[in-house]
């Protein structure tokens, strides 16, 4: 086995291997987020609460197609 791959041997090896893991991978996502920005909102519409109720009829009247009337 190679000396780069050689297992951690005791706890303190592991946290720091871990920790490392962990640091790479905020660096990755940190990295990401400034290339790609924020690819989902933090709130969808399914999320939010409507303040007026809406009926299916309601969205069937705002979703028909110019054809249909």
């Amino acid at each position: 086995m190679p000396e780069d791959e050689k297992p951690a041997t005791n706890r303190a090896e592991q946290d720091k291997t871990e920790q490392d893991a962990e640091s790479r991978a905020r660096a990755q996502r940190a990295r990401l987020a400034r290339v790609f920005g924020d690819v989902l909102p933090e709130q969808t519409a399914d999320d939010r609460s409507e303040s007026t109720s809406r009926t299916s009829a309601d969205w069937f009247e705002r979703e028909r197609p110019p054809h249909h009337f």
